[in-house]
């Protein structure tokens, strides 16, 4: 690990939410095959850091560097490319409810560039089968369940594939077990070579699921070693 490079490196960096500074100083390096939680309670900048990461949030003090991309330098066209290497799962899924699966997939290939039918076909038919959702390519987002939902996001965020996935809250808007094999799928990601990034503020996802834990508390967000220091809203 020493002499390899960060996917994801921050230093000193000031983290905006909005016009204001919601963490100082963040330091912070993610390696490929990291699994890394980012926690903490309602409001505390996690969601502000993953939105630095994807260069939404602007950073204006400090360094970081995304898959090679200086975000302090980064220009407005290079943010879909930056965008790119990264793959993004929201809590709230964020499918297209007028679209089927299939259709779904494909808006996003053919929006990054891809315009061969047949590999395009392809490419949907792999990330439908790393969640074990092949069967479902033709149904539409309300026909699925939450669970099933989400393993689409999974899908859509592996279809340029990703060096990092981006999870913010993945398992916010489930039950238990279907948060269970969401979690499951994660991990199988992970150890087949892609980096993690998760932001939740459940306390047994992390303790449950094991991986690297930056804690979010005034003002600032640093890793930690031992999950009983963590001060979340929800522990359970």
């Amino acid at each position: 690990m020493d002499n390899a490079k960060p996917l994801i490196s921050f230093r000193d960096a000031d983290i905006f939410g909005g016009d204001n500074i919601v963490i100082y100083g963040l330091n912070m390096d993610i390696f490929s095959g990291d699994f890394v939680y980012i926690v903490g309670k309602v409001g505390s900048g996690k969601t502000s850091i993953i939105r630095t990461m994807t260069a939404e949030n602007p950073l204006e003090k400090g360094d970081g560097t995304v898959c090679g991309f200086d975000l302090r330098k980064i220009r407005s066209k290079d943010i879909p490319y930056l965008r790119r290497r990264l793959g993004v799962v929201f809590q709230d899924f964020q499918l297209l409810m007028d679209r089927s699966v299939e259709q779904n997939l494909e808006f996003v290939l053919r929006s990054t560039g891809w315009r061969d039918r047949m590999k395009i076909d392809d490419r949907i038919a792999e990330v439908l089968d790393d969640v074990g959702m092949r069967t479902k390519a033709h149904k539409m987002p309300h026909q699925l369940s939450g669970g099933e939902q989400q393993r689409i996001a999974i899908a859509r965020a592996l279809l340029n594939s990703p060096e990092v996935i981006i999870a913010d809250e993945p398992t916010g808007n489930l039950d238990a077990e279907t948060a269970d094999g969401i979690m499951k799928l994660l991990l199988k990601l992970n150890a087949e070579g892609t980096a993690i990034v998760m932001v939740t503020h459940n306390r047994s996802i992390f303790e449950k699921y094991h991986g690297r834990v930056f804690s979010c508390r005034d003002e600032s967000c640093t890793e930690q070693s031992d999950s009983v220091e963590i001060d979340l809203d929800i522990t359970v």
